[in-house]
């Protein structure tokens, strides 16, 4: 039995954000024979566990890069940012007046200037053209609102409420202030800085991170971390592929993921998970 845990968005998901067929039988099959499969997303795991659901796909949820994981539709382990390192992080972001958004236990928070900051940054051109064109831009740059994300006046208000604070979404879409943000966020002790795409940032806790939500869910299940498998494309999915016995990176993954890979499959687009599967995890 292994436990293989999918990244979304590039990976499972193809250009035109569908799960195809073929990799849907695929982790079927692998259902059958007995295998454990989580989807280990940057994404927030309730609007996972929906989406998933619209395919009629039972898999266990590693949410917001591994700092939220259920098992089995219950919650086994958060991994939440203390208040002082919220506190510092809000300090940096403020300070470069970011559209950013604050990942909680209860829901995602948008900053209220988050649109305003937003349209400043596209109109400043100061936005590299081909980012654009990128599989996630739409995603990640539209509005809050539509997305149904509530939000907040001043970030005190999340802060000081009874929620847990697990990740920082941070919209940097001029890459050099991008650049200067994250080696500022990167001195904040405890943090864990990391990116699903060219133009965001992703801040957690130090152990919050994909590698740890690989590692908690094999725990759960007691499977030992070498019969572990992880596919994804992202820089995020970098810690889950040191922590498994078998990583696999997308065809379509940047080159510095895949060097940090065992294999490479081919890419979202040509069904590359459902590939992967058929040659390195399932047995006739």
């Amino acid at each position: 039995m292994k436990l293989i845990a999918l990244d979304l968005d590039g990976t499972t998901l193809n250009s035109k954000k569908v799960i195809t067929t073929e990799t849907i039988q695929a982790i079927l099959k692998a259902q059958e024979q007995g295998h454990i499969v989580m989807a280990l997303t940057g994404r927030s795991a309730t609007p996972v566990i929906a989406e998933l659901a619209k395919y009629d796909l039972d898999l266990h949820v590693g949410g917001n890069n591994g700092t939220e994981i259920y098992a089995n539709g219950q919650l086994i382990e958060l991994t939440s940012l203390p208040l002082l390192q919220c506190q510092k992080i809000v300090l940096e972001l403020e300070k470069e007046v970011m559209p950013y958004k604050i990942c909680t236990n209860i829901s995602t928070f948008a900053h209220k200037d988050w649109l305003d900051r937003f349209e400043k940054v596209v109109a400043s051109g100061l936005v590299p053209s081909d980012y654009y064109d990128h599989k996630d831009y739409k995603m990640f740059t539209t509005p809050p609102h539509v997305y149904g994300q509530p939000f907040f006046n001043q970030p005190e208000e999340l802060l000081n409420i009874e929620s847990s604070v697990i990740k920082f979404l941070i919209l940097g879409l001029d890459p050099i202030q991008k650049n200067r943000v994250k080696a500022l966020l990167e001195t904040i002790e405890d943090t864990y800085v990391t990116s699903s795409s060219p133009f965001n940032l992703e801040v957690t806790h130090v152990n919050g991170h994909k590698g740890n939500g690989l590692k908690a869910m094999a725990r759960f299940f007691n499977i030992p971390i070498e019969d572990t498998v992880a596919i994804g494309d992202e820089i995020n999915d970098i810690p889950m592929f040191h922590a498994a016995g078998l990583s696999i990176a997308m065809g379509n993954a940047e080159d510095e993921v895949k060097k940090h890979s065992d294999v490479v499959t081919l890419s979202n687009d040509e069904n590359g998970v459902a590939y992967a599967f058929e040659n390195y995890i399932l047995t006739d």
